[in-house]
């Protein structure tokens, strides 16, 4: 039996037929179809401009931020493994996981780097839509989308900045809740509600936990398909 053989074979299993639901042929209808049945591939336009292809007109920013925000959910998730968010226990924990525990420090740090890098990345990217003229009509509404995103990240980057509740944590909740506490009408009933007393303690540690990894992961990741989804919808991304 030749290869070609044992491959129409194959292809015609019911076993491939229930995992492939449609067989590429070379033409518009059949290329359209492969990439909507395929789950890694349906978010992307059917057709792209070839020029919207070249590295230089997005510099990979955007899967690049991607790209951090699931090595931070990956190792965030291995982190809540060491960590307990109560008073001490929290920088006990910490020092434990820089100094006792294998790989710790490695892990800790690839997360803090990977922060850090995200926050750079979603930056560039921003500034790389806008200078390239990409926010306008009719991808306006997913560039407000782009910018709720770009504060949700600066959002988790603060939150898990407080986590090792250390004297950078205290005072980083010290400045940030006095900040909020400024504005007008709803400020000191905001403060109250994050740090959850009058006082910084415990109460704000486990608020400020549940908000870096709950509250705004789920957020970032339900925000992230509306984006993805509108640049499918307005056609990927607008040329130069």
């Amino acid at each position: 039996m030749s290869v070609a053989e044992l491959k129409e074979r194959l292809v015609g299993t019911q076993v491939w037929k229930s995992v492939f639901r449609h067989r590429y042929i070379d033409s518009n209808r059949n290329r359209a179809l492969t990439v909507f049945s395929n789950v890694f591939l349906h978010i992307h336009p059917v057709k792209i401009p070839e020029k919207n292809l070249r590295f230089w007109h997005t510099m990979c920013l955007g899967g690049l931020s991607f790209g951090l925000f699931l090595v931070l959910l990956v190792t965030g998730v291995l982190l809540m493994f060491y960590y307990r968010p109560a008073v001490p226990q929290a920088y006990r924990d910490m020092k434990e996981l820089e100094f006792v525990i294998s790989s710790g420090a490695f892990l800790r740090n690839l997360h803090r780097w990977a922060a850090h890098a995200m926050v750079v990345a979603v930056f560039l990217h921003m500034a790389r839509v806008f200078y390239s003229g990409a926010y306008r009509p009719p991808r306006e509404f997913n560039w407000v989308v782009g910018v709720v995103l770009l504060v949700l990240t600066l959002l988790l980057s603060y939150t898990g900045y407080l986590l090792p509740w250390d004297q950078l944590a205290y005072w980083a909740i010290t400045v940030g809740t006095n900040m909020a506490e400024a504005a007008p009408l709803i400020g000191p009933k905001f403060k109250f509600l994050l740090l959850g007393g009058n006082i910084i303690g415990e109460n704000a540690l486990v608020r400020f936990y549940v908000l870096h990894c709950v509250v705004l992961p789920l957020a970032a990741a339900a925000l992230l398909a509306v984006h993805f989804w509108r640049v499918r919808k307005d056609g990927g991304v607008r040329p130069l």
